[in-house]
């Protein structure tokens, strides 16, 4: 039989009409992502798999032709099905299906508030808003315009610090059957300052908090997918152990001693059997963690057992088009000026990131929502002057930066929409009104819990 002729494959179509380079280990990351979503953790079968992928394409693909995303994506599926790999076929089919589905639902969602958030809890924030004159950029501005920084800042972090108390009573309330707290929420959304302060207000109701940090579960970093940039997906929670935690935390609760893991961060590996952990029959234990509602985290433990908070800034400003600020915008700022403060991670990296960071929040997060007992509203209206002193200059560069960058069009957008807002809001550069136990001082620096 004659061999047959391949094609080789330079560049794709991407679902903007986009022409970009083509590469395979675009092919590669995709289905090892789908591989560690099912529990597989070998990248060589991944990329063996990629190029099956491959060379089907240059067999089959006409001459001349740029294929589509889609077109490639089919092929993918086939080669999958056919190799034997169902499992990781059905997770690539599923993610494929979420990723179309939430790609229709993006004009509709981006209008409005969550449909995840409680209306009862955004009518609320709103109210508030409008009760304090700050509603709008322009009220916010107004009032920065009189000198009234200093009161913004005492009002808001009043209205967020009643938040926690009132879910410190109803911890209080179920004392009798609870064994887990659980302090979950989008990144850079405050939960760690949440969580400090939840702990404080518990403590002096005599409940001993007994915190497990679920980031030395991470698996090694070697073995996190990544992409073409070399970037790896940490956040998503099959990047935990999840089959790990469960089990400690049913034998906890059993009254075991349990050995924790330590995950070092500098060298991206875990070291198994660290640090003895028990706890006594009248201890909570304290868990703080982006995934802390994915069903699979506590699936081992009843939900009885479990007090669920979910952090989120829910700002409710509008901006002079009328448009409501985004939470998911006000979260990517505080990561960087938190990441190039603390961690030394340029800013630019964070945007470049915050891909991943949305994608997995959108499938492992904020649809879980809805499920906590109680929703803490962590939005400062404050934090715009700020950010805008901090970060103006990086946006406006960035927006011209990736304008025809086909390959950084979500940086594009996102840089462009900040860049915009943060034209409108008045600076304020003078940030001695803002108090060392504000949750803002957990992002820009100077506070007086220790993170």
């Amino acid at each position: 039989m004659p061999e047959t002729t391949r094609h080789p494959i330079t560049h794709v179509v991407k679902r903007t009409g986009a022409v970009v380079p083509f590469t395979k280990d675009r092919i590669t990351n995709a289905i090892y992502r789908a591989a560690v979503a099912v529990g597989g953790r070998d990248r060589t079968v991944a990329e063996g798999l990629a190029d099956q992928v491959v060379a089907l394409l240059e067999a089959t693909n006409p001459p001349d032709h740029v294929p589509t995303v889609e077109e490639i994506q089919d092929i993918v599926e086939k080669v999958l099905i056919e190799s034997g790999h169902a499992r990781t076929a059905k997770a690539y089919i599923l993610y494929r299906d979420e990723r179309a589905r939430a790609r229709q639902e993006r004009a509709r969602l981006s209008a409005r508030p969550s449909d995840n958030i409680p209306w009862h809890k955004i009518w609320d924030v709103l109210n508030w808003a409008v009760d304090h004159d700050l509603h709008t950029v322009g009220r916010l501005n107004g009032r920065i315009a009189h000198g009234e920084f200093a009161e913004i800042v005492r009002e808001t972090d009043r209205a967020y610090n009643e938040d926690i108390t009132t879910a410190s009573e109803m911890i209080r309330e179920r004392r009798s059957t609870l064994k887990i707290v659980i302090i979950a929420g989008p990144s850079s959304s405050g939960k760690t300052t949440t969580t400090i302060k939840l702990a404080h207000l518990l403590t002096k109701m005599g409940l001993r908090l007994v915190p497990l940090t679920v980031d030395n579960y991470f698996f090694d970093l070697e073995l996190h997918p990544k992409d073409e940039h070399g970037d790896r997906d940490f956040e998503t929670p099959q990047a935990l152990d999840l089959p790990l935690i469960n089990e400690h935390l049913r034998r906890l609760i059993a009254g075991e001693e349990v050995r924790v893991p330590f995950y070092d961060f500098k060298t991206g590996q875990r070291h198994n059997d660290r640090t003895p952990m028990r706890i006594g029959p009248d201890d909570l234990i304290l868990i703080d963690s982006l995934h802390g509602l994915f069903a699979g985290m506590t699936h081992a433990i009843a939900d009885e057992r479990k007090f669920k908070l979910y952090v989120e800034p829910l700002l409710q400003i509008r901006d002079a088009e009328g448009k409501y600020v985004r939470w998911t915008d006000l979260r990517l700022m505080r990561r960087m000026v938190r990441d190039a403060a603390h961690r030394s991670y340029d800013p630019q990296r964070t945007l470049e990131h915050w891909h991943y960071v949305r994608s997995s929040e959108m499938r492992n997060i904020i649809p879980y929502a809805n499920t906590t007992d109680y929703i803490v509203n962590s939005g400062l209206p404050y934090e715009l002057p700020v950010m805008k002193a901090r970060l103006a200059g990086h946006f406006a560069r960035w927006a011209e930066q990736y304008r025809d960058d086909p390959l950084r069009t979500d940086a594009f957008e996102r840089a462009g929409r900040v860049h915009a807002l943060l034209q409108q809001v008045t600076v304020e550069a003078d940030e001695s009104a803002i108090p060392p136990d504000s949750l803002l001082r957990e992002f820009i620096g100077g506070s007086c819990y220790q993170y």
